[in-house]
């Protein structure tokens, strides 16, 4: 699923041990304040989603931020809430239209996805798995380009980071084909770019 040989040089060095960073913060988690976060949506954000008509979300795999939990509020604000499909090993995903509680279908990598339904839609807002990520908006992904492609896709949908705040790094590489965040939710703050 890696695209390892097009990174900028240290980046599967920086993924692993980003992976075990996560990892090691998860396990150590008061399991009270892993079921409450990123179950409320802090008021900057929901301002930010105003005229966002969709959001794509994704269903957290392991020890991933579980931006599932998300859902429901956006729900609640009258947002149409999306989840990715991978369709192929080369990095190509869309996103499907989802109802918490509808049932999921297997997908490549662990991921779960949507029945087609409707057919894919576009998102307004695009909030993105990580494995690090820093202050200046770069994001550090698994590899495989799902998102940055997702991300040259949809140029104007605010990109969103959903991270802990143990995935903060002080610097991440950047390709030139990678576009930064707006913006990145952890479960103690809201962190915006200069340019959001």
């Amino acid at each position: 699923m890696s695209d390892e040989h097009s990174d900028t040089p240290g980046k599967p060095t920086l993924r692993a041990l980003a992976r075990q960073r996560r990892r090691a913060f998860v396990a150590g988690l008061d399991p009270l304040a892993h079921r409450l976060a990123f179950k409320a949506l802090p008021s900057p954000l929901a301002k930010r989603l105003e005229d966002a008509r969709t959001v794509a979300l994704y269903m957290g795999i392991e020890d991933e931020a579980p931006a599932q939990r998300l859902a429901a509020k956006l729900i609640e604000i009258g947002k149409v809430v999306l989840l990715p499909r991978v369709i192929d090993r080369i990095g190509s995903m869309e996103f499907l239209s989802w109802h918490p509680h509808a049932q999921l279908l297997p997908g490549p990598f662990g991921t779960s996805h949507p029945e087609p339904g409707d057919g894919p839609m576009a998102p307004d807002a695009i909030i993105a798995p990580l494995l690090g990520f820093d202050r200046a908006m770069n994001r550090l992904g698994q590899g495989g380009g799902y998102y940055d492609r997702a991300f040259a896709r949809h140029p104007d949908a605010l990109r969103i980071g959903l991270a802990w705040s143990a995935q903060e790094q002080e610097a991440i590489p950047a390709d030139p084909w990678d576009l930064p965040l707006h913006m990145v939710l952890t479960e103690v703050e809201l962190i915006e770019g200069n340019e959001s």
